[in-house]
């Protein structure tokens, strides 16, 4: 096996559990609820700018950031403790929920 095609291999075998399932917005919009409390009905916050805004990031982002909340490889003990709880289903699903929500950007001042 040539190093390219191993290299193609290596990737594929990684990628493989993120395209696992195909997402659904309602089912995420539906597992949000928990979620709500600091990210906001539609992950436009709650008016603090400790919480992220997820509305209309990347669904790739977001599934990797719960993915790695899960692991431990990105470290904050409250979101350890409900990425914990998800199943990657649940993690395609709350994404593309997020994703599909309209969003606005703002950097950690609190201005727009």
């Amino acid at each position: 096996m040539t190093f390219k095609a191993a290299l193609v291999l290596a990737a594929a075998i990684v990628l493989f559990p993120f395209q696992a399932h195909a997402a659904d917005v309602e089912a995420g919009k539906a597992k949000s609820q928990i979620c709500q409390a600091c990210h906001g009905a539609d992950g436009n916050g709650i008016g603090d700018p400790q919480y992220p805004l997820l509305a209309g990031q990347y669904a790739d982002y977001l599934a990797k950031s719960l993915r790695d909340y899960k692991s431990g490889a990105r470290e904050n003990a409250i979101m350890l403790g409900f990425a914990s709880t998800l199943s990657d289903e649940d993690i395609v699903n709350l994404a593309a929920f997020y994703a599909s929500q309209p969003g606005r950007i703002r950097d950690l001042t609190g201005t727009d």
